[in-house]
């Protein structure tokens, strides 16, 4: 009598999966679904008089496995029966890459059952030795940003925390909320998991947050498959409040559940960036149910006329140094730098600011390769720029 299926379910990022496996011979359990599909399709027919070719049973699989965008191409009934569909495919192995909770469910009910989870890196003593040392180096201004943040950041550094520490970001756009949390997650390492708000304004939102079809993509998939441990909600505040109740168990616990799946955080970092410009704002527009569950407000100050020009600087020094030998010989950085400091005056938002030095240095460029000039000392003015 064959020995039962033994089953893996794991749970992190699809490399972390495929490293697991390594070199391990496997079928895929999509290929043998096709496959008994088509032949399902296929037709025998017999001459009479003659017997029927018969056929032999399928070899027993040693080892079956199934990736996460998988299960979308299973039809529904499969879903719900797939522990009938393991059993008539009868491998040794079966290994499951994020599986939605109805199939965990029936599997441990069925065959032994083994789950392995990711483990998403972890803040350190030391990660906030690199953010305090190279907060400065990485975003002009906010000073108090760094205070708050490093302790915020503390508690994840512990063995007590087990749950998510959860921030929301506010104040003006383009002052550096985003970039802070990319540079955290650069400290980190993994790629980081970002979802903007401001793209969700309709029924598919109320799918993606609270699961729609198994095969409809979903924020909490999004979250198993990720591979950092920040999870970074971008414009928090364009989400319609009715979303709102999706997130109290998120930011209570780290459990976050749709009708599809089920997703445990543990001690990872969610950051919310919002246009809100007060702590009242955002208590006001959130309620108090999900503004207190927030463990820090992290507020981000307008920049002041001498940071602008020290982004000017910045960011015409990082474009230069990224040109090629011949085309920087073209450029004279200090008079760019000039042209677009009166910008300083008007207020600064740091991505615009990115998109003009680009023009400028564009613009400074064609002209020279137009009129056939090795170097130009001519730069447009910041109007004609604009």
């Amino acid at each position: 009598m064959p020995r039962d299926t033994t089953v893996t379910i794991y749970y992190g990022p699809l490399s972390w999966f495929e490293d697991q496996l390594g070199k391990k011979k496997r079928t895929g359990l999509l290929d043998i679904v096709y496959e008994r599909d088509e032949a399902n399709r296929r037709h025998t027919h017999v001459v009479e008089g003659q017997e029927a070719p018969s056929e032999e049973p399928a070899p027993r699989p040693k080892r079956v496995a199934a990736e996460s965008s998988d299960y979308a191409s299973l039809n529904e009934h499969v879903i719900t029966n797939f522990a009938g569909l393991v059993r008539s495919i009868n491998p040794e192995h079966l290994d499951l890459h994020n599986p939605p909770a109805h199939i965990h469910s029936q599997l441990e009910r069925a065959f032994t059952t083994e789950v392995k989870r990711y483990e998403y890196p972890a803040v350190t003593r030391d990660t906030l030795v690199r953010f305090r040392d190279g907060f400065a180096g990485h975003l002009v201004g906010q000073a108090a940003v760094k205070e708050a943040l490093l302790a915020a950041l503390y508690p994840l550094t512990t063995a007590r925390q087990t749950k998510p520490v959860v921030l929301m970001f506010y104040g003006p756009s383009g002052v550096g909320k985003t970039e802070t949390a990319q540079f955290i997650n650069g400290l980190l390492g993994g790629t980081l998991l970002r979802k903007q708000f401001s793209m969700f304004h309709n029924d598919k939102f109320a799918s993606y947050l609270f699961g729609g079809t198994h095969a409809e993509v979903s924020f909490a998939r999004d979250l198993l498959d990720r591979d950092s441990g920040v999870i970074l909600i971008d414009e928090f505040d364009k989400a319609n409040s009715v979303f709102h109740s999706a997130f109290y168990q998120l930011f209570d616990g780290g459990v976050f559940e749709d009708k599809n799946y089920s997703v445990e955080l543990g001690p990872s970092l969610i950051i919310c960036t919002s246009n809100y410009g007060t702590e009242d704002e955002i208590r006001k527009a959130l309620g108090d149910a999900l503004y207190s569950r927030f463990d820090s407000l992290v507020h981000f100050k307008p920049l002041s006329k001498n940071e602008i020009r020290q982004v000017i600087d910045r960011l015409v020094d990082d474009r230069v140094s990224n040109l090629a030998p011949d085309e920087r010989g073209r450029l004279e950085p200090e008079t760019i730098k000039d042209t677009l400091y009166p910008l300083a005056d008007k207020g600064g938002n740091v991505r615009k600011l990115g998109k003009l030095v680009d023009e400028v240095i564009s613009l400074v460029l064609v002209r020279a390769v137009l009129n056939g000039a090795r170097q130009t000392s001519n730069s447009p003015d910041t109007k004609e720029a604009a």
